[in-house]
């Protein structure tokens, strides 16, 4: 995505973060916390794949809080649990912020799922 003329920053980073919790960003990644997946079964059994599928199935829908204007931080109610997703930008590599999350070519997004108290 180009920088667009007359287009917030902020706004265009929200639009990416966008991109990224609906699956349409080939290079994001999405992380669980252990503790999320524990809340919702066994995290080393079988069913964690179901149970990663209902937490990306409900990211996909999330709201997002008032003062996240980059849409980064987004809550979810998971069979009666609230959840959040968390979009982080950091550089190609993942080892450090990214020096311009409104620029794809130079960020990975890295949505983590994750419990209030994992924060």
């Amino acid at each position: 995505m180009a920088t667009q003329p007359n287009v917030p920053q902020t706004e265009i980073i929200a639009r990416l973060n966008d991109r990224a919790r609906l699956g349409l960003d080939r290079t994001a990644r999405v992380v669980f916390t252990r503790s999320c997946l524990a809340a919702f079964g066994d995290p080393d059994g079988i069913e964690r794949v179901l149970i990663q599928a209902a937490l990306v199935k409900a990211m996909r829908t999330s709201t997002f809080s008032k003062d996240s204007p980059e849409r980064d931080l987004g809550i979810m109610d998971v069979r009666g649990t609230v959840v959040w997703v968390k979009i982080d930008c950091f550089d190609r590599n993942l080892e450090f912020g990214s020096d311009d999350p409104a620029d794809p070519s130079v960020t990975t997004r890295v949505l983590t799922v994750m419990l209030p108290s994992d924060w």
